[in-house]
Parts: structure tokens; sequence; C-alpha cells
């Protein structure tokens, strides 16, 4: 027994993914974004040959950032959702989302956005858990999900709080399989596919499901415990990356299981002391892995920044040493 938990500490210490001290991703540029009427970037895609972003402030556009200069230019692509489906929530959830999209604006909440090969936008609305397509040509449309996978999540302690839903997607090359992160207490990982004209679970719609709290990363002034959580979804080469808001990290992930394989801190450059905001936590809630590197956008919730800045933030990170795919 000594000796096999020896081998299981050794194993620990040379694997620094899955021991806490993770390699740091190196920051090559940031880009302030203007244009956002709703401000509150929160999320970003790559598709149609462009980086594309939302703002959980506007229920009817896509903005198109233009990268010609270093301040982004977003250029709006305006369209009219059609009125949410049912989803499974309880009414109390649902009346909450209501009672504060008068207060803030933005009654669909669009947290995340992903886009398959055909250029199809897939937006996911934490407010109603539902699931927005917008087609290359044609009018928006919701995604017919089965509610098995509202009451899965639930049974598994996910979508019980209140802006604590799902804040991440991410959709496959075919548009045939989806991924949904839910955000916190408990955060997850919930697939489902298209069969026909209804997405449905399969199996089993959860592949995670996570409680418990972590030590926020060294770099954050007096750093606390927080919630585990999930802010984005990406999926590069078969693979899930999740954007950890609170830890300042971005995890490589099986994208069966959810199960971890590599993680990346970006700690280090984005709590210099010039970029940090005087709030209790992460603003990371945007996700893009590419060949080159990931893209992370802020959502700095109006706030400024050390230095001044109030404008939404887009971080671009190189790719690490060896490229997403390789092993620790």
């Amino acid at each position: 027994m000594i000796r096999l938990l020896l081998a299981a500490c050794l194993t620990l210490l040379a694997m620094p993914s899955l021991a806490g001290n993770w390699p740091e991703l190196k920051l090559v540029d940031e880009h302030p974004v203007e244009g956002m009427r709703g401000a509150n970037l929160s999320g970003l895609a790559e598709c149609r040959g462009a980086l594309w972003a939302i703002s959980d402030r506007d229920d009817d556009r896509i903005y198109r950032l233009d990268q010609t200069n270093r301040v982004m230019r977003a250029q709006p692509l305006v369209f009219t959702p059609p009125p949410a489906p049912e989803s499974g929530l309880p009414w109390g959830l649902k009346s909450r989302n209501w009672a504060v999209s008068f207060l803030r604006g933005g009654e669909l909440d669009f947290e995340g956005v992903s886009c398959d090969q055909a250029g199809n936008f897939y937006l996911v609305s934490e407010a109603h858990a539902a699931v927005l397509q917008v087609p290359a040509e044609g009018e928006p449309e919701w995604l017919k999900i089965d509610q098995a996978m509202v009451r899965q999540a639930r049974a598994s302690g996910m979508l019980l709080h209140f802006n604590a839903l799902f804040e991440g997607l991410a959709v496959n090359p075919a548009g045939d399989r989806l991924w949904l992160a839910a955000e916190r207490e408990r955060r997850g990982l919930v697939a489902i596919q298209r069969q026909q004209s209804v997405w449905t679970c399969g199996r089993s719609c959860v592949l995670l499901s996570e409680a418990g709290v972590e030590m926020q990363p060294p770099q954050m002034p007096s750093p606390q415990a927080r919630s585990r959580d999930f802010s984005d979804l990406a999926l590069y080469q078969g693979k899930l990356f999740t954007l950890e808001r609170n830890a300042f990290r971005v995890c490589r992930r099986d994208a069966d299981s959810g199960k971890v394989e590599r993680c990346w801190s970006f700690a280090a450059d984005a709590l210099v002391d010039s970029r940090r905001y005087d709030q209790p936590f992460g603003l990371a809630e945007a996700l893009v892995i590419d060949a080159k590197g990931a893209w992370i956008g802020l959502d700095n919730n109006g706030g400024d920044r050390a230095d001044g800045e109030t404008r939404p933030i887009v971080w671009r990170f190189a790719a690490p040493e060896g490229g997403w795919s390789a092993k620790p």
C-alpha cells in the first residue's frame, strides 16, 4: 500500500497540469473593443473567416471584430430572434431572469457562441437554457432540445442557482454534436447530439458535474477560495478546452468524458498591476483556440482597469510550446 501511495505521489509531481503548477501562456497582444452597444463581451468565435463576439446585453446582434488596427471595431450583424422555447427550467429561475433583464438589458442573456463548418452560429441563452442557431442563410431558430437535458443536468446538481446556468458552448464542425458548460455550484459539461430535427441526450447528457472551491492564483490581490467554474468552451482538434475564470487557466479535456488532460495558466500576464480590476473575481468570459494560440475575451462589467481602460478587452496568447496537443 505504501508503495502504491508513493507511486501516486510521484505521478502527480511529474504531471504539473494536474498538480496545480501549470505552465504559463505568453501574452502576445491585447485589443480594446469599441462599438459593442451593450459592451459586456461574453463570447467569441472564429467563423466565416473572422473573429466574432457577442454581448450578454444584446439579444439581436453578433459583432464581427475588425482586426485591422490594435483597437478592434465591432461591426454588428443584426437578426430577430423568435420567442424562446420552453426548456424545462423551473418558474422561479425563469422569473428572476425575466425581472433582472429590465434592469440590465439582455432578456436572452447570450453567454457563449460557436460556429460549425457551414458558417452557422450557435448562441447559448443562459436565461432560458436554450440554443439559438443563426444560419448562414435564412432566419434564426431555436434548436429543438429534448427537455431531458435540463432534467439530467439539474439531477446532477447543475442549473440550480440564478445566474449560474449555461455559460459557454462548442459545436463540432459537422454541426451535429454540441457541448454546453454549466457555470458553477455545480459546474459541469453536458453533451447533446442531433437526431433528425431533435437534439437528444443519447445514453446520457451529463459528462461531468463537479462541486467544490479552489484558491485563486497567488498573483491575484488577496486571493480567496472561490467556487470552481467554467466561463466558456472551445473545441479544437477533437478536444474540449474549458476557460476557468477564477483559476485564470485554460484546460484541455476529453470530449467524451470531460476528464482533464492538461492545463495552462494565464495569470502571470493577466494580473500584472496595470491590467488589474478592482473586482474580486476573474473576468475572462470568452475563449477561442486555434493552431497559433488563444483568444480570451474579458467582460469587465463596466469597471475600470488599473490603467484607466474601460472598454472590453480581447487578449491574444501564443500557443504553448509543443502545441495544444502536447502531453504533460
